[in-house]
Order: C-alpha cells, then structure tokens, then sequence
C-alpha cells in the first residue's frame, strides 16, 4: 500500500483539499502539524492507483507544498479501521434522539429510544462523523429538529456518504434528494441508505454548471425544505449566487472558522437567509441559516 502525503501551510490548505478530492473523491485523511499552521492530506492506494512522485516540493498559489510517498504495512487495511470509531452527536431536548455514526465493523449499541444509529462504510466516500465539518452540520440538525417540529424534504447538496440526508431521515425529514458530482458518492450514498433502511434518491449533479432542482413550495406537504451543504467555501459561495425566494432552512458546513463569516454574508445577501446559529469545532465551523 502506498501512502501520497501532501504537507501545505493552512492558507492554501482549501485549495490542495479540493485538487486531492478530484484524485480520491472517497475522501482523505488530514492531519494538523506545527500547531495548526501547516496541514498534511493524506490519500492511499495499492501501487500503481496514484501517480507516481518523487519526495518533492510544488508551488501551490503562493505557497510551496511538500509532497512524499512511502510504502505502509501490508495489514494497514485492518489497522485502519482502528481510526474510525463510533461518533455519538448528542440531542439535548428529550423528543429528540441523539445519532450514533458508526463504520459497520463496530456492533450496534445497545437499543435506546434516545438514540438512533447510523452505518457508514469510511471506504466509500467522504462523511463517516469523523470529520469536525460532518459533526457540526449533524449538531446543527438537531438543533434545527429542536427548534422546528415540522419535517419537510431535504435536500442535500456535496451528498458525499449520504450521512447528513440519512441523518435527517432519521430526524423524521424526507422524501430526500442527494446531489454529487462524483459516481462514486452517488452510488455509496445510494447503497448507504438502503443499509439504514431510509429512502434517499442520489443523482449526479455539478453546483459549478447546473441549476440546483429546487423543489416547489406545493411539494413541500410537511414543512420547509431543508437544505445541507457540507461543500467547500468556492462551491458554498457558488450556492449563494442561486438561492430560491421561498422558504427553507440551510445547514451548511466545510468551512474554517475564518471563513464562515464571508459565506454567511454572502448566503444572506438580499435578506432571503438569515443566521440563527454558527457552530465551531477547532478550526472548522458550520452555518445554520433560515429564510423563516
């Protein structure tokens, strides 16, 4: 197994993540070094799957990226499973159920009425409740669960795993919608929900040069549509150049703290949003924003 690691001080961070996800859609391993100012990606393949480099320094914008591979050890598929343990995002208001995202290797926790578990496969594609970025999207979900008892449809756009739609499926929200520009997340996502036993339809779409499929207001028999995000700050910012007049809450996630005010702003240009709750987690941050 071969393991392609890109080391990039954190300013230029976004824009190496969003060149490795084109290489490895299913997601990357990121690591913080030097006190934060620097961050590794690390992606893994069996030799002959990533390109071949040399140990090697890049320029990236106006920075310079160091970048090495090296061989791991051949049960690194069963060490690996060790760094993906069961993540339990709590609910603080009893009519709520707390969510416990689990890889499918890790039996089911005991049964609770508080609690509703979630199998991702961490192999398929990005959003196994590892990541700060997926966690916070989910806690904001369930604040938004708390604070709204109408259930209507989701919509999740960067659907990756499928885990914020599943999520929201378990919440009580639904029909959902998952929308990805990679095959790959359309079918784990696809294959995700079947094995939570909810309903999720998955197509693939690119925010960059399609229209988002909003759906209309008389398609809505439960409540307001809810949208996710869990994108990058270039395809959050995409996003807000086309959002729909009617009324809908958004949770939208992947951005560094620095970051979340820029697309808040931006999300509520022309009063259509407006910012109930921003979430943090180390250097990462969330958005919670309704248009009613």
């Amino acid at each position: 197994m071969i393991r392609l690691a890109l080391r990039v001080p954190r300013a230029e961070a976004e824009i190496v993540l969003a060149a490795l996800l084109e290489l490895a859609p299913a997601g990357v391993e990121e690591s913080q070094l030097d006190g934060g100012e620097t961050v590794e990606y690390a992606v893994y393949g069996a030799p002959g799957e990533l390109p071949a480099l040399p140990d090697l320094t890049a320029a990236v914008g106006e920075s310079l990226v160091e970048i090495t591979t090296s061989e791991i050890a051949d049960d690194w598929s069963e060490r690996w499973r060790e760094f993906h343990r069961p993540v339990v995002i709590d609910s603080t208001a009893p009519e709520i159920p707390s969510l416990r995202i689990r890889p499918p290797w890790e039996a089911a926790s005991p049964a609770e009425a508080r609690l509703e578990e979630i199998v991702i496969d961490p192999g398929q594609a990005f959003g196994t409740g590892g990541h700060a970025s997926t966690r916070l999207c989910i806690a904001l979900m369930l604040d938004l669960a708390r604070s709204d008892p109408r259930r209507g449809p989701v919509l999740d756009i960067g659907t990756g795993s499928g885990v914020l739609a599943i999520a929201a499926a378990k919440l009580g929200y639904g029909p959902s919608l998952g929308l990805d520009n990679e095959l790959e997340s359309v079918v784990a996502a696809s294959e995700n929900a079947t094995v939570n036993h909810v309903e999720l339809e998955t197509r693939r779409f690119d925010l960059r040069h399609e229209a988002v499929p909003w759906q209309e207001p008389h398609e809505r028999p439960r409540g307001p549509l809810l949208v996710t995000a869990n994108l990058l700050r270039p395809l959050l910012l995409e996003l807000a150049g086309g959002l729909p007049a009617e009324p809908f809450a958004l949770i939208a996630g992947g951005l560094l703290r620095e970051e979340a005010p820029e697309v808040a702003a931006a999300l509520c240009a022309g009063g259509r949003l407006r910012e109930r709750r921003c979430r943090e987690e180390g250097e990462w941050a969330a958005l919670w924003l309704t248009g009613d």
